[in-house]
């Protein structure tokens, strides 16, 4: 994370850029990079992307960006194609857009071709239509490292996974990346699944009724700290299930998204571990590489200079696969962790 805060603007050789058709930036070659940039956010009702927001004007402000105030799509796909037309309009040079839906985002992306205006996806990566780059860690590796790490706390019995919306890339990435790391590597393991969509009180009722039919869980994994946290503790707490660590009837938990909320969770004991999802680079390179592509800078895949990796995915589309540490009581202190910049 220390190279993600420091990093100043990539060296174009790092990130192995040269003129790549199949990468395509959108931008005209030999742009000026300057113009207005909308950035679209999915939610706000988490402290994930309330952090990210946070960062957009900062970064936006570092990387030379002029970008205007972001909009909230409030969770709906529709609205978010929207958003991306009213922002068209507007008359923006570049997009910054975290999609909620990895299919459905493509009628805004072919909206923005159109227009011959640059997007950069954040987050989550779109099925199909172009864009520059998608800024966005392995999300492959968040299910995996979940499941390494709750297969060394329970050997045998009941764990739960609460899982993403299945519509984004990211729920079908990490609900797959556990269920087969679990099958192949701690079969004694029996997984139950609990879909909520990234939505706190469907997570609740449904962890409520599955508690009821299952009271020996040994282990939980949120697919979204944010939304899920406190609805899983509140639920735990409430069937008198909320054990510290250490203490006999601990429920192993492991997250995603490194926020400070999770921070103090495993601080006390209340869960055990998280993915650190970079608020902050995401905010940075979104940043970063919507002005590239405004300049017709395009890139390969390869190594980047800030400890990532750019990678082709199926799509074509390239993606630049930024670090996401698992935070531990070990580590959880470490100033370096974005989750503890956060005022």
């Amino acid at each position: 994370m220390a190279a993600l805060l420091g990093c100043a603007a990539l060296a174009l050789s790092a990130c192995g850029s040269t003129k790549d058709d199949t990468a395509g930036s959108g931008g005209a070659a030999g742009g000026d990079g300057k113009g207005k940039v909308g950035v679209i956010l999915p939610l706000l009702t988490s402290p994930f992307w309330q952090s990210y927001n946070d960062y957009v004007p900062k970064m936006a402000k570092s990387e030379g960006v002029d970008a205007l105030k972001t909009v909230n799509s409030n969770s709906d796909p529709s609205q978010q194609i929207t958003d991306i037309n009213n922002q068209l309009n507007q008359g923006v040079k570049g997009l910054v857009v975290a999609p909620l839906d990895s299919a459905a985002i493509a009628a805004g992306l072919d909206q923005a071709e159109r227009k011959g205006v640059p997007v950069v996806a954040v987050d989550v990566a779109p099925e199909k239509g172009k864009v520059a780059m998608v800024v966005r860690a392995n999300n492959v590796a968040y299910g995996e490292k979940a499941c390494e790490y709750l297969g060394k706390q329970v050997k045998t019995g009941k764990v739960v996974q609460i899982m993403g919306d299945l519509a984004s890339v990211n729920g079908r990435e990490r609900s797959k990346a556990f269920r087969d790391c679990v099958k192949s590597t701690y079969p004694k393991l029996k997984v139950l699944e609990i879909p909520a969509k990234w939505e706190s009180d469907t997570a609740a009722s449904k962890l409520d009724t599955l508690l009821n039919a299952n009271p020996d869980i040994k282990g939980i994994y949120m697919q979204a700290g944010g939304v899920y946290l406190a609805p899983t503790l509140q639920t735990l707490k409430s069937k008198g299930m909320l054990k510290t660590a250490g203490k006999a009837g601990h429920i192993a938990i492991v997250s995603n998204d490194g926020i400070p909320q999770e921070f103090d969770a495993i601080r006390k004991g209340q869960i055990d571990a998280t993915v650190s999802q970079p608020a902050d680079a995401y905010a940075k390179y979104g940043m970063y590489y919507i002005k590239a592509a405004m300049q017709g800078k395009t890139f390969k895949p390869g190594p980047t200079d800030h400890d990532s990796e750019i990678v082709k995915l199926p799509s074509g589309i390239l993606e630049d696969q930024l670090p996401a540490p698992l935070v531990t009581k070990d580590n959880v202190d470490d100033p370096k962790l974005w989750g503890n910049t956060v005022k």
